[in-house]
């Protein structure tokens, strides 16, 4: 069915069908709506989690701004990977807050949600201090970028890996911001499956959770 209305909805090609069927972003998709609330349910099947950057050939010892720059140069590769309805506005975008200078890595714009998506890349785990800087950026768009007929922006974290538990305490969906992981190497199928399923379960696992502790 997921497939079924992809095709539909996108256009892909048998090849690219296959490509999606083989990398899995059904399960990765529904990875990444576990963190979503129903609050901005206009988001699901939107993000995808972990998201696959091996066309950028990198292996150890990159930085930050090395990834900037090489998602630049394999852009058209990079918005595949992200999914339909994304365009690419800015790079390092400035905003002057109390007459400090502050740069966003990456900004695109969905054309289907009708909002801004602010992009931050972080080449270690997910820290908590990540939330603060992206809810700053993301008021920041609110109040001086948005245009009129637009929804409210929202950010997503890359990071090369996440911290669970923080990143489900800070509740970080019900301010539009999402955190995924990225893997600059796509690994073989079955080791593929096997980690997806394995990523599947923890987050189940911690949905259950939240609701015991709701009761």
């Amino acid at each position: 069915m997921y497939y079924g209305n992809k095709i539909a909805e996108n256009r892909w090609t048998i090849r690219e069908t296959r490509k999606q069927i083989e990398q899995k972003t059904y399960e990765r998709t529904e990875i990444a709506n576990l963190q979503i609330a129903t609050e901005i349910n206009d988001l699901q099947h939107t993000f995808k989690d972990p998201y696959f950057l091996d066309f950028l050939g990198f292996k150890e010892g990159y930085l930050e701004n090395d990834v900037e720059t090489a998602i630049l140069k394999e852009l058209e590769n990079f918005i595949l990977e992200l999914g339909t309805g994304f365009t690419f506005v800015e790079r390092q975008k400035r905003m002057i807050i109390d007459d400090e200078d502050y740069y966003l890595d990456l900004l695109l714009f969905h054309r289907k949600l009708k909002r801004l998506v602010t992009i931050e890349l972080k080449i270690g785990k997910f820290k908590a201090k990540y939330k603060g800087q992206m809810e700053l950026y993301l008021k920041w768009l609110d109040k001086h970028d948005k245009q009129d007929g637009e929804n409210s922006p929202v950010g997503l974290i890359l990071c090369a890996g996440k911290s669970a538990e923080q990143i489900e305490l800070l509740q970080m969906h019900k301010d539009g911001i999402m955190v995924a992981e990225y893997w600059t190497e796509l690994p073989p199928k079955k080791d593929l499956e096997q980690k997806l399923h394995q990523l599947l379960i923890e987050a189940r696992e911690r949905i259950a959770q939240r609701h015991i502790y709701l009761k």
